[in-house]
């Protein structure tokens, strides 16, 4: 049962980063794509209806980890108490960004609310790719299975590293990279005119920067964490991750060249599926690696609840995430294809 919660919580976090990375995506070229007020409008009504949605995902995901690895849970919110009150800060700031943004017509608010907007969203893709970057490379956990983290130390990976070293950074700038990437497809996608194509000059050209930065990120794995690498050694059926995570590469750069939008965006989502999935497979059974002394690491054994509360929550697993997976797929299915800027110059 402990490897069927680990799956579960590593799916829903995948699924999120898909989701909810187009809107980060969409925020970040937000200023460089749309130059226009009926630009801009028409960019943020392409996430409108579904950003807040996808964010139900991240919450469900926190429930699972809660309910599945009680004790992973606590470690990491104390742990990373302050890049955690970061992130609630920069996701509220940006729905506010979203919702308060057309509640005045003064230039100079709307303006406030844009940048606000376009800067919560690279923090937050830099913030989530820092802390994909910590679990990678372990955190410093203690013989009670708990940790404190400074926001930086030595900026070097160690015993006692702190959230920001050059690794993190690395995995941070190349989460931003990736998002950039599957934001713009999304919104060549969605769009049309000049927002359609200015967004898929800025897909194209971001994903050169992918790239370079997937390649490096892979390689300092080795040296940062090479107990990733038994996992594939053992079991190399694992390596099809990683294969999958290079066709969605390459599929992002050939579609976007041939402007096949929804092809882009797919093969964007898989590209961040397949490196999720590389991940989670090179880290089973941990959860929680720790830097201190391999003993102290935080299992899916060590961290699990009682066998017979995961055995009882599979049944409101089912219902509830029958629930979510039907709520978003009608959401999507109800405002899909592009969305139309003659509207939004009308005025509707």
């Amino acid at each position: 049962m402990e490897t069927f919660w680990f799956m579960v919580v590593t799916v829903m976090l995948a699924i999120y980063v898909v989701l909810d990375g187009f809107d980060f995506g969409t925020g970040i070229i937000y200023l460089l794509a749309a130059r226009t007020d009926a630009e801009r409008r028409t960019a943020l009504a392409a996430i409108g209806p579904v950003w807040n949605g996808n964010e139900v995902w991240l919450i469900a995901a926190g429930g699972m980890l809660f309910f599945a690895f009680p004790k992973a849970y606590a470690a990491g919110f104390s742990g990373f108490y302050l890049a955690l009150i970061m992130v609630l800060w920069l996701l509220m700031f940006r729905g506010l960004s979203i919702e308060l943004r057309s509640h005045l017509d003064h230039r100079l608010w709307r303006t406030f609310w844009d940048v606000s907007f376009a800067g919560a969203s690279l923090l937050l893709a830099l913030v989530f790719g820092a802390a994909l970057g910590n679990l990678i490379r372990g955190v410093p956990l203690n013989p009670d299975g708990y940790f404190f983290t400074a926001l930086w130390t030595d900026f070097l990976p160690g015993p006692e590293p702190g959230i920001l070293d050059w690794y993190t950074v690395l995995m941070a700038l190349t989460s931003a990279a990736i998002l950039t990437v599957h934001g713009a497809n999304y919104l060549a996608m969605k769009t049309e005119r000049e927002l359609g194509r200015r967004a898929n000059r800025i897909a194209e050209k971001a994903a050169w920067a992918v790239l370079p930065l997937t390649l490096t990120t892979i390689v300092a794995i080795t040296f940062v964490q090479p107990g990733l690498r038994p996992n594939y050694i053992a079991h190399p059926i694992g390596y099809a991750l990683p294969v999958v995570t290079a066709f969605g590469l390459a599929g992002t750069i050939s579609f976007r060249r041939l402007e096949q939008h929804v092809r882009a965006f797919a093969s964007s989502s898989v590209l961040i599926l397949g490196l999720l999935g590389s991940a989670a497979w090179g880290v089973y059974p941990n959860l929680l690696i720790a830097t201190t002394d391999p003993a102290y690491s935080l299992t899916i054994y060590n961290a699990a609840a009682s066998p017979y509360g995961l055995r009882i929550g599979l049944v409101w697993f089912v219902i509830g995430i029958s629930l979510v997976i039907a709520y978003t797929v009608i959401a999507h299915r109800a405002f899909w294809g592009k969305v139309g800027l003659h509207l939004i110059e009308g005025g509707h």
